[in-house]
């Protein structure tokens, strides 16, 4: 996975609140192969009208921000089901963070897996972000991992992000190299343990 450290890049305004898994990626294009790319689904229905065309004030539809790395949403962003293809839809139409002031457990968790920063974002400073002409224009911010800080101008916005997450992140580590990363405890507690509980200890 690419270790993700800071992004400068356009953010679009999606603005929109409980934003759930089914319209992330309606469940009928779940059957694409993951090989084909999922990006060309991505909030497919609410993106279209009903005849399949797309609607011009719709943002992810604006030409300003056809290449945004960065969405922002309202509270509640990825609810629903547990779905991990919500998140490759996201990832292959090219986008690394969303700001949002909370996020469904298991989206969050499945977008670490993927490299996708879920930033948490007060809901007075997202509102204030969404407001900003500077996002309406299409210029862009700057995500920084690290300093945990989004920058837009002179504006610096902090944004909130579990420890360990961050240390996957920003490593490029999966859960597995996460574990990894604590052999030497792992290997002291066992061998503590051996001398603790030989009693408990696997006959050979």
């Amino acid at each position: 996975m690419t270790p993700f450290t800071s992004l400068d890049a356009v953010a679009c305004p999606l603005g929109l609140v409980n934003v759930d898994t089914d319209q992330l990626i309606p469940a009928r294009f779940m059957q694409t192969p993951r090989s084909q790319g999922y990006g060309g689904f991505l909030l497919h229905d609410l993106s279209r009208d009903q005849y399949g065309t797309f609607l011009p004030s719709f943002p992810l539809n604006e030409p300003r921000f056809s290449r945004a790395k960065v969405m922002i949403a309202r509270k509640n962003f990825g609810c629903g089901s547990s779905r991990e293809a919500a998140v490759y839809v996201l990832v292959d139409r090219g986008f690394r963070c969303v700001l949002a002031p909370s996020f469904g457990d298991i989206f969050a968790s499945n977008s670490i897996k993927n490299g996708l920063l879920p930033a948490r974002v007060s809901e007075a400073e997202i509102e204030s972000l969404l407001a900003d002409p500077s996002i309406a224009e299409g210029l862009p911010l700057r995500v920084d991992l690290e300093a945990q800080t989004i920058t837009l101008g002179n504006r610096v916005v902090s944004f909130e992000i579990r420890a360990d997450w961050k240390k996957q992140l920003l490593n490029g580590w999966d859960d597995v190299d996460l574990t990894r990363s604590h052999s030497q405890e792992i290997e002291a507690y066992v061998a503590a343990d051996r001398i603790a509980r030989p009693w408990a200890q696997p006959r050979r």
